[in-house]
């Protein structure tokens, strides 16, 4: 007998560089029962980019009819450009039991939580060392180096927020921190309050006894 269950709202949220992006791939790969929660933005397309797939790209004037109107979970100011996750997709994936992966920032981490509390997973990823931060932003080659050391910059006020997540993993091992978050999300996904189908399969098996 299938139980019911309700969709949870899965946050990875990291200093860029940490290895959120990575992990999020990869849980996304691992498990068909998690999708990415595609956020608009008003930042321009970057080169390889989609239309729906990576965001939903939007003018400014946009954004903002949108946010008034209500239709966004959380919104959030990132290096000069604005990002939203759109409520009705959300809640409806929820609803059929769908998991949500959010590739947030603490910003917005906050929002969700005011919005809808009890449907929301916070894991907070942290880099074993500066050091290696800045290792692993160089190593990107995507950013020049006045980037980087703004994105460092950022790194210490993200750090500060770690205390207000449910869950701290330290990716030193990229294997190890993905076998982590499957075993969080495996372990929320049982909560009694996650799974509105136990009541009918509790009398199911207690029925004529």
């Amino acid at each position: 007998m299938k139980i019911n269950r309700r969709g949870l709202m899965l946050v990875l949220s990291s200093p860029s560089g940490a290895g959120k992006t990575t992990l999020s791939r990869r849980l996304l790969d691992s498990d068909p029962n998690v999708s990415l929660s595609v956020s608009v933005t008003t930042r321009p397309k970057r080169p390889g980019e989609v239309e729906g797939r990576d965001y939903f790209f939007v003018s400014d004037a946009d954004f903002r009819r949108r946010s008034e109107a209500g239709e966004f979970l959380e919104h959030a100011l990132v290096f000069g450009h604005r990002y939203a996750t759109p409520r009705a997709a959300v809640l409806g994936a929820l609803a059929a039991g769908r998991d949500v992966l959010f590739d947030i920032d603490w910003q917005g981490t906050q929002q969700l939580r005011q919005q809808v509390r009890e449907d929301v997973v916070t894991i907070f990823v942290l880099p074993p060392s500066r050091e290696e931060l800045e290792r692993r932003l160089h190593s990107r080659a995507q950013d020049s180096d006045e980037v980087v050391a703004k994105r460092m910059e950022k790194a210490n006020d993200e750090i500060s927020h770690w205390a207000e997540y449910d869950y701290i993993i330290v990716n030193q091992d990229i294997e190890r921190a993905q076998r982590d978050v499957e075993t969080i999300l495996t372990a929320e996904r049982l909560k009694r309050a996650r799974q509105p189908g136990l009541p009918a399969f509790i009398e199911s098996l207690t029925r004529g006894g």
